[in-house]
């Protein structure tokens, strides 16, 4: 057994999502969104060096001391699953550990709005779900693929950085392939992907021109296809498309969009009501022709009233989904209030009063 198995079979114990490992700081755990030390010394540099040699190949070894960080999936000794970053900082190398569950959990598990299920019926087109590092995002993913999966005969292909849930074949054959390990990039994934007969293609990331532009091309010729970004909003996640692409193809980008997304489901990952755990709340769009025509004629800006007074639709902003689910006692008020984006409405639900803004009385 690796001796790092036993600081991630411990936080699995504590029910952590995540186990850190640094060098110059202790091991340090993140439970329901917040970070907890272990009581141990800090680590050294050369113990460091052993736990992470006792868990990677020659190959990531030379690519560590070539400079790289390294990304992949590691199977404890107990069969635990774990996303894997490794890397260097100024005081030596750090680990990151992300506890991957073994089971897929169900989209009625989440919680999540109807919206959600309806989209994995979607015959084609573009379906991204965004949000911020660690907000869950994966996890819908994954929960979408495995309902699509129960429910139709299809071929799935996943690009993955590194795979994270494992599905197994039920109505759907499932191809899962791991970035730089089965293919050199999502770009090159997804070309390759688009001779395979697939019906459905998960994209790990939308992270680059090439890979947009290539996800865009599938989706354009008849497949359903799902990625994520790094956005907080769906109207964020439009400009952020648009943005990535060059100049000449800006344009192009802005009618495949207004004719082939879908949705747009921007996550966050806000503590529960009671502490024990983390909800997940949607800002949720769906293209309909009024967005198009926003799309098309650079008025982004205007999405957010649609989606306001789109419910009949299943849309929803960020701030009504917030409000909603404090109203429904899902959410801690403080934590929906430091999520929301016009925090003012929320003002009258905090019970920390140092989050409120301070009243300056020595200027009235």
């Amino acid at each position: 057994m690796a001796r790092v198995d036993a600081f991630l079979k411990l936080g699995r114990e504590q029910g952590c999502s995540d186990v850190h490992l640094a060098v110059g700081t202790p091991p340090v755990l993140r439970i329901h969104g917040e970070l907890r030390p272990i009581k141990f010394r800090d680590l050294g540099d050369t113990e460091m060096e052993r736990y992470l040699e006792e868990i990677l190949t020659e190959a990531q070894r030379q690519r560590l001391a070539d400079g790289e960080d390294l990304d992949f999936s590691y199977l404890a000794s107990d069969g635990a699953r774990f996303r894997v970053n490794v890397y260097r900082k100024l005081s030596g190398l750090g680990a990151a550990f992300r506890y991957i569950p073994s089971r897929v959990p169900p989209l009625a598990e989440l919680g999540l709005p109807d919206v959600v299920a309806d989209l994995t019926r979607e015959g084609q087109g573009l379906v991204l779900v965004t949000g911020s590092t660690g907000t869950g995002k994966s996890t819908t993913l994954a929960a979408m693929v495995d309902r699509i999966n129960t429910d139709v005969a299809c071929h799935i292909i996943t690009l993955e950085d590194p795979i994270e849930f494992v599905h197994e074949a039920r109505q759907a054959q499932v191809v899962q392939r791991e970035i730089g390990t089965h293919c050199p990039g999502f770009a090159q994934g997804l070309r390759a992907a688009l001779r395979e007969d697939p019906d459905v293609i998960l994209v790990g990331e939308l992270r680059d021109a090439e890979t947009i532009a290539m996800a865009m091309t599938a989706a354009e010729t008849g497949h359903l296809v799902f990625g994520t970004l790094h956005t907080p909003s769906a109207a964020k996640t439009i400009d952020r498309i648009i943005d990535a692409l060059p100049a000449e193809l800006r344009g192009q980008a802005k009618t495949f969009l207004a004719q082939n997304l879908k949705a747009v489901l921007a996550q966050a990952l806000v503590r529960s009501a009671d502490h024990r755990g983390r909800k997940a709340i949607l800002e949720v769009m769906r293209m309909n022709t009024a967005i198009a025509r926003l799309i098309e004629t650079d008025k982004t800006y205007q999405i957010p009233a649609q989606l306001q007074t789109g419910a009949s639709a299943g849309m929803q902003l960020m701030d009504q989904a917030l409000m909603q689910a404090i109203q429904d006692k899902e959410v801690d008020p403080d934590d929906a209030y430091l999520h929301a984006h016009d925090k003012r409405p929320f003002q009258r639900y905090v019970t920390d009063i140092s989050l409120l803004p301070k009243i300056d009385l020595a200027g009235q």
